[in-house]
């Protein structure tokens, strides 16, 4: 994996950055490794170092096992009490490295896109001159709450802006129904189902759409649907890859319409389960949708949301979302009024700075539990495999959902400075700053690229009148369905 995709992000900066750029580079054999290296060792961030735990945590620890610092404490009344020290002279940004450009991008459906049109690299130097311009949060339509209670207002008018809108559901609804048709031209009783993001409503608008397919094969037919696929010429062009080596074997295709990527599988029952399985935690925590769209979010514009490239999975995030939940030991979690201000920071303060990632493993069945991972994996299918992120499938005990996410400490060094950022902007010394009135808490850590604007735009301008022309045929269920959590 390049590295300036994981590890060039500002907050990813540190002696082990210039280890693996030199390993990588070496390997490459780029003529240019020499300037890599001193651009990397110049834009250094120097960032509180999580401290060694050899439990969980050393702060006050709930009959669960798990611990939370005394970050915000809610009162009788409501009101929370903030105990954060300001961070200073957390970043040295480079002096010369000017911003990317943020306005030049526009959709054109016939241009290769790149992979990843979230990624926020090269957009993340002098970080605080996009969030004075507000450019890159256009969620932000109005002045916050000074605090956490800001936060939580933000983090509500983020995830109303994120969520699926009726023209992109009926959009993907289109690039399912084309393969459905590819499909049924080969298999006439193949059944077609939808699982993943796409099928529990908690996807953002770059998200894959994932579809297993079920019937009566010794070997899933990789080869011949991809055949079949290239002849209908439904995917853009060498964009299919059939991964057959893979621990599912699965088919990788983008759209040639719409550019939205496609995982096909076979006869795999764990997917669809695994989406009824998130629907039924969505009803019982309300606050999930707002926290996994923040979460995706975050990982994604830093390519660090497919287990393919090193990252977490999005099911491996919502079981440390839905843990999370679980095992807190001052908040009702289920309780839909909680501030989710507090519920962010105390995620990235837990995964980027608390958690024991060498001795502790996640496990959700049955009220969700803290256990020790060397026990964990002697009942793992794998065997006895060192697995840095151990989370146990409550679908399946015996598989270890976090197994293949090599690239997991990154992902905690991430999380670890989203928390010391998110924390420095509640500090009472933030609210002195003379951009604080324009200011965006969090978008000191998450952007929305005009990329991904034009392209929400294009799809309101191209299905807006498709989406009304279905709603009036086939009645608004049969969209809404699809995305909507049940």
């Amino acid at each position: 994996m390049d590295p300036r995709v994981a590890w060039i992000q500002p907050e990813q900066k540190g002696p082990a950055n210039a280890f693996w750029m030199q390993v990588w580079e070496t390997s490459q054999v780029r003529a240019n490794s020499g300037q890599h290296l001193h651009n990397n060792q110049n834009h250094n961030l120097h960032l509180n170092s999580p401290a060694s735990h050899h439990g969980i945590s050393k702060g006050t620890t709930s009959n669960h096992g798990t611990a939370f610092s005394s970050f915000g404490v809610t009162l009788p009344n409501g009101t929370v009490q903030n105990s954060l020290t300001p961070f200073n002279n957390c970043v040295k940004r480079h002096p010369t490295q000017p911003p990317a450009p943020l306005n030049n991008h526009t959709h054109h459906p016939g241009r290769r896109k790149s992979d990843n049109k979230a990624s926020t690299y090269g957009m993340n130097y002098l970080l605080s001159n996009y969030v004075s311009s507000g450019t890159g949060t256009p969620w932000k339509t109005r002045k916050y709450s000074p605090g956490v209670d800001g936060l939580h207002e933000e983090v509500v008018d983020f995830y109303n802006f994120m969520s699926p809108r009726p023209e992109e559901a009926a959009m993907r609804k289109e690039v399912v129904d084309r393969i459905e048709t590819v499909i049924k031209e080969l298999w006439p009783t193949a059944d077609v189902q939808i699982f993943g993001s796409f099928s529990t409503g908690l996807y953002l608008p770059t998200s894959d759409i994932d579809l297993v397919v079920f019937g009566k094969w010794e070997c899933p037919p990789l080869q011949q649907l991809e055949q079949a696929l290239r002849k209908h010429n439904v995917a853009e062009p060498f964009s299919i890859k059939v991964l057959d080596k893979a621990t599912v074997p699965i088919i990788k295709l983008t759209d040639q319409e719409t550019e939205v990527k496609v995982d096909i599988s076979f006869n795999v029952e764990s997917g669809v389960k695994a989406a009824f399985f998130i629907k039924d935690y969505t009803r019982r925590y309300p606050v999930l949708p707002y926290m996994i769209f923040v979460l995706k979010q975050f990982l994604l514009q830093r390519d660090l949301n497919e287990v393919f490239t090193g990252g977490i999975s999005s099911y491996s995030l919502i079981l440390m979302v839905i843990s999370f939940l679980q095992l807190h030991p001052r908040i009702d979690a289920s309780n839909p009024n909680i501030n989710l201000g507090i519920l962010l920071i105390e995620f990235f303060e837990l995964y980027g700075r608390h958690f024991n990632y060498l001795k502790t493993g996640i496990r959700v069945k049955n009220g969700g539990a803290y256990m020790a991972k060397e026990d964990m994996m002697k009942v793992m299918t794998n065997g006895y495999r060192p697995s840095m992120l151990c989370i146990e499938d409550p679908l399946m005990p015996g598989n270890d959902v976090g197994r293949s996410s090599y690239g997991a400490m990154q992902v905690q060094q991430v999380f670890d400075y989203a928390y010391i950022v998110l924390g420095h902007a509640m500090s009472p010394l933030a609210r002195s700053y003379p951009n604080k009135d324009i200011d965006s808490s969090l978008g000191r850590i998450i952007k929305v690229t005009q990329e991904v604007i034009d392209y929400r735009e294009w799809i309101l301008t191209k299905w807006g009148g498709r989406h009304l022309a279905r709603m009036e045929s086939q009645g608004k269920s049969s969209v809404c369905n699809l995305c909507v959590p049940c």
